[in-house]
């Protein structure tokens, strides 16, 4: 018996009509996908499919919670998912793929495994970007982060909420006709130069 033979849907002798699949998705699944981004969570699905006939219509819903790593601070978050997806299967002679949501799969065999597409649409319901909530961080990366940014008052936006940075400090902001007083390097002075007779 294999890892996903739980998510095998035996298409082929499933009576004309519709019939309820459910599925938890936990952490035991996402270790047996084993991938990177999402490693933990309890995502519930349910899998509704339509045997039209000559075709079989596989409607999906899935909604729960997974733990991905935040992309300010790196420690993980939770992030709360919900996604509906449809897929249509047809059985024919080899497998082959029509579209982005309609399939073939061998009539001999008669089933789909749907343990990838299940993944695959968890992993489509991610955003981009996912960072914690303001104030929600790590508070140690915050700090290392704050020290190491480079802050004009162009960058105040809710991104930066979370770091507790003082836009009004003068050690935040950036000043630029400070910059251009300070004392620089003779040899950038002479390129000046150079460059401003020309």
């Amino acid at each position: 018996m294999g890892k996903f033979d739980s998510y095998n849907i035996p298409l082929k002798t499933l009576a004309i009509g519709d019939h309820s699949f459910d599925y938890i998705l936990d952490t035991e699944y996402f270790k047996k996908i084993d991938s990177l981004e999402v490693q933990k969570g309890k995502v519930l699905a349910k899998v509704l499919v339509k045997n039209n006939g000559s075709d079989y219509d596989l409607s999906f819903n899935l909604e729960g919670i997974i733990q991905v790593p935040c992309d300010r601070c790196l420690d993980d978050m939770d992030l709360a998912i919900t996604h509906q997806d449809r897929l249509i299967v047809k059985l024919g002679s080899d497998y082959a793929e029509e579209g982005d949501n309609i399939i073939i799969i061998p009539e001999v065999e008669g089933e789909i495994n749907i343990a990838w597409f299940l993944y695959e649409f968890i992993a489509l319901s991610i955003p981009i970007k996912h960072i914690h909530p303001p104030g929600k961080c790590n508070p140690m990366m915050s700090s290392k982060l704050k020290k190491h940014l480079t802050i004009g008052p162009v960058d105040q936006d809710e991104e930066n909420e979370d770091l507790d940075i003082d836009f009004e400090d003068s050690e935040s902001v950036i000043d630029f006709e400070d910059l251009d007083s300070k004392q620089t390097d003779p040899r950038w002075d002479e390129l000046k130069k150079i460059i401003d007779n020309n």
